[in-house]
């Protein structure tokens, strides 16, 4: 699996009306049946059940200098869609394949008379709003650098990225794939079982939950009163991106979240909090019937009183950084 950058900026008005007619509005594929070979036909039918698809595509450039980055582009890759100095999208792909013809139906030709002729499909989108400025931080990139083709990150690069944002990246499987001959093979792992390891403890953790129990008995997202054992100490910014100062912010950084779906959900993006304490919960939510219905019961319309403005800067990255926004339309 890698990263890729893909420059979309949204403030041209034709890479806009790409954007609206084949990402926020997916494809319609029977439409277009005439145009797709019989292999790429069946890969999109089969991948997306309901018959529609999200499509992008790449120019061949200049003297062809975008076709080697294109061909680098493969099913599992995650793409981001990036422009006006923000990350706004992302998605894996599923399949790549090369068709001049439905290019030129979708989004007829540039100025250069090309079409976006190298094209993929995209499942598991995501909508994000991270500055570019961040990234380049995080990356350790040049404070000037900006993002103008299409880029393949480096492996360190797009793992930095990717747990930055919580990204989970695997392709997943839909109904129609078959797992059957998976049934009659032995599974087994012959690694070691045991691996030594220097452990180390976060000093400040035991600190936090007992500041956090001395305060209250109830998970600060579902308002259910627990026992102790069914709370933990939940870090509102995730610990891993927290400065030293934020790490010992032991009156604001946490909150106590129970280990009956709110911590998951929270710390996954499911749901996040919004400025006043309301709690925003992701259109992702009702891809899984179970969990639509938990939040339904215990989250829906529920307000935090955990919110509080010096909370705010906290919760304010959550909602930028981790929370499943839906794409941008």
């Amino acid at each position: 699996m890698h990263v890729f950058f893909q420059p979309a900026r949204l403030s041209d008005k034709e890479v806009h009306r790409h954007y609206l007619d084949t990402i926020a509005s997916p494809v319609v594929l029977a439409t277009h049946r005439d145009l797709l070979d019989p292999a790429t036909r069946n890969t999109l039918e089969t991948r997306f059940a309901d018959g529609t698809a999200r499509l992008w595509g790449v120019t061949p450039g200049k003297n062809g200098a975008n076709v080697t980055k294109a061909h680098k582009i493969s099913p599992g890759d995650r793409v981001f869609f990036s422009g006006d100095k923000r990350t706004y999208l992302s998605g894996i792909v599923v399949t790549t394949f090369h068709n001049p013809a439905l290019a030129k139906r979708l989004w007829s030709t540039n100025d250069q008379g090309q079409t976006w002729e190298y094209m993929y499909a995209i499942d598991s989108v995501r909508g994000h709003d991270i500055a570019i400025d961040e990234i380049r931080r995080l990356l350790g990139w040049n404070p000037n650098r900006n993002i103008q083709n299409l880029t393949h990150l480096s492996d360190l690069e797009g793992n930095l990225l990717l747990e930055l944002l919580g990204l989970d990246d695997v392709l997943p499987l839909k109904p129609s794939d078959s797992l059957t001959h998976l049934d009659h093979e032995p599974v087994s792992f012959d690694g070691p079982l045991e691996i030594e390891a220097t452990l180390k403890r976060r000093g400040e953790q035991r600190h936090l939950k007992q500041y956090l129990l001395g305060r209250s008995d109830a998970c600060a997202l579902c308002g259910r009163v627990l026992p102790q054992g069914f709370l933990i100490a939940a870090h509102i910014k995730k610990r891993a991106h927290c400065d030293e100062n934020e790490r010992r912010d032991l009156g604001h950084v946490g909150m106590l979240a129970c280990v009956l779906g709110c911590d998951s959900l929270y710390e996954s993006g499911h749901i996040t909090v919004d400025p006043g304490g309301h709690i925003r919960i992701s259109p992702e939510v009702d891809d899984s019937p179970h969990v639509a219905e938990h939040v339904r019961t215990y989250l829906a319309n529920r307000t935090t009183t955990w919110w509080t403005p010096k909370r705010e800067p906290y919760f304010a990255w959550h909602r930028s950084h981790t929370y499943r926004r839906a794409p941008v339309s």
